[in-house]
């Protein structure tokens, strides 16, 4: 477990966690998060937080049940499903103009997809799955790499895929191509009922507890009496993978009182299920407020 924070090192880091406009865009911005997840970064780990800002390098890592939705600053969305672990690479210095880099897909299930209004944006992305390397022509493509082996679906678009010196295009949407662990790849046709369910791997549909930027209701999770107490569940949430945030109130006897909030549901739903995963977690009792 890292040291506890001070209480001031924790609240100015909420403000620093969203830079002002003035600064140039990041390569990737955190869109939607179904805790837990955290982001790795120089021997860092932080929960992910909808919102967060990422920088070429950055390693994302998805726990038990969870989902995370990404923007890239020139349009496409990566989904990352459970049990995952991404990074990029980018040396793009106007990322939303023109944007160069590679994904790469250590483990887990992921999707991608261009935004059809911001097709013609420069990009030169590779995604490298495992073994396997992807070059970019197709719009929406969905993928995974674990130890049966890789799977690629190209649903919309053209795609070329190089595994051990192989080079294999696929042109034709609905095909998939299967890799298994040790064995020759092969294109296959991709049905519909497959694709809703390796769909559902990596989408995160109404009612599965995650958070977003504008979300108005909170998940509280417990009230501290001392900054102590407060710095010490803040950790445990954190550690588990789930961005808390400590909200100072004035008690009405004097002093203070913290509560640890989780923020950024649409609505009660929403915070409902999130409050269930953190109770699961972590054993906090947890409440919905708005």
């Amino acid at each position: 477990m890292r040291p506890l924070s001070t209480l001031f090192t924790v609240l100015a880091s909420v403000v620093l966690l969203f830079p002002a406009a003035v600064f140039a865009a990041a390569p990737a911005t955190v869109e939607a998060v179904q805790a837990p997840a955290w982001r790795d970064r120089e021997g860092i780990t932080v929960p992910l937080a909808a919102g967060m800002e990422l920088k070429s390098g950055d390693v994302l890592r998805t726990g038990q049940g969870a989902r995370v939705y990404l923007m890239l600053a020139e349009g496409s969305r990566v989904k990352l499903g459970e049990a995952a672990r991404f990074t990029f690479h980018t040396r793009s210095l106007q990322p939303q103009r023109s944007f160069r880099g590679a994904l790469d897909i250590l483990d887990g299930a992921f999707r991608f997809t261009t935004d059809k209004l911001k097709r013609a944006v420069p990009r030169d992305i590779a995604i490298r799955v495992a073994t396997s390397t992807i070059g970019i022509r197709g719009t929406d493509l969905w993928g995974r790499t674990d130890s049966t082996g890789e799977l690629v679906a190209l649903i919309e678009g053209r795609i070329e895929i190089t595994r051990a010196g192989q080079v294999a295009e696929l042109s034709q949407p609905m095909t998939y191509f299967d890799a298994p662990r040790g064995k020759a790849a092969e294109i296959k046709t991709l049905d519909m009922e497959t694709l809703v369910r390796l769909a559902r791997q990596t989408d995160i549909l109404p009612g599965d507890g995650a958070a977003r930027t504008r979300g108005k209701w909170r998940v509280l999770a417990g009230v501290a009496t001392s900054e102590e107490a407060a710095l010490e569940l803040y950790d445990q949430m954190r550690e588990a993978g789930f961005a808390a945030r400590i909200l100072p109130r004035a008690a009405q006897a004097g002093g203070w009182n913290y509560e640890l909030l989780l923020r950024g549901f649409a609505n009660a739903d929403e915070a409902g299920a999130a409050a269930a995963r953190l109770k699961a977690a972590t054993g906090l009792k947890t409440s919905v407020v708005r």
